[in-house]
């Protein structure tokens, strides 16, 4: 059975997870956010590494980062939530359980499109691009929605099926990772840019685990029998 993270245990990863983002955010601050020699080495061998092919597929797996697919996922988790709750449910209730997820992935864009705005980390050089971005670099966007959003849907199968929970997380793992590491394939992020990213979703992620949640068919109380 996969190892879950418990109650008392979620406050300390949502702590560990913020002090993290918040050194890793201090260290980039006193180098003046210019990029550290490993990660200009590490962007240097993806532009020297990326023929049409690879590029290709990183575009596509990158793509996954934005747009609708990431939202598709966090109301996936909704529903796997909602069909797990026991009926009868409200009207309101139903709505609530299952955009309670998507409501999540806004705050949490949000909370990134902010300190994204406040640190003005650049980008690696245009020259090293494989397609045109926008924006300042720490933490990723992409990295940190896709982190989220698959993390979200985890959450959510692990606690209407626990044993579904070592397959869930690993899926999410591999999602998020792929869509990270094509950010540096592609040029457009340094590696502690998606290291932060990852940080960052890790704490919302602890922090939404927090949240009471519904009571699912298997919690929630049988009634008896007279």
């Amino acid at each position: 059975m996969a190892h879950r993270v418990t109650g008392r245990r979620r406050p300390a990863v949502l702590a560990g997870s913020w002090a993290a983002f918040a050194v890793l955010a201090a260290v980039l601050a006193a180098h003046d956010w210019t990029p550290f020699p490993f990660e200009r080495t590490a962007v240097d061998w993806s532009v020297a590494h990326r023929p049409p092919v690879a590029e290709t597929v990183a575009l596509a797996v990158t793509s996954l980062g934005t747009g609708v697919a990431p939202y598709l996922l966090v109301l996936a988790a909704g529903l796997v939530t909602l069909r797990a709750s026991p009926a009868p449910r409200s009207r309101r209730a139903t709505a609530g359980t299952v955009l309670a997820p998507v409501l999540c992935l806004a705050a949490g864009q949000l909370l990134r499109q902010g300190l994204m705005h406040a640190f003005g980390r650049p980008r690696p050089p245009r020259t090293d691009w494989a397609f045109t971005a926008s924006g300042f670099a720490f933490p990723s966007g992409h990295a940190f929605t896709s982190a989220l959003c698959a993390g979200l849907l985890a959450l959510a199968v692990a606690r209407a099926h626990p044993r579904a929970a070592r397959a869930a997380v690993v899926t999410a793992a591999l999602f998020a990772g792929s869509i990270g590491l094509s950010r540096i394939y592609l040029g457009v992020h340094w590696p502690l840019d998606v290291l932060g990213a990852w940080l960052l979703a890790a704490g919302c992620l602890a922090a939404a685990s927090i949240v009471p949640r519904p009571p699912t068919r298997s919690t929630a109380p049988v009634p008896e029998v007279p």
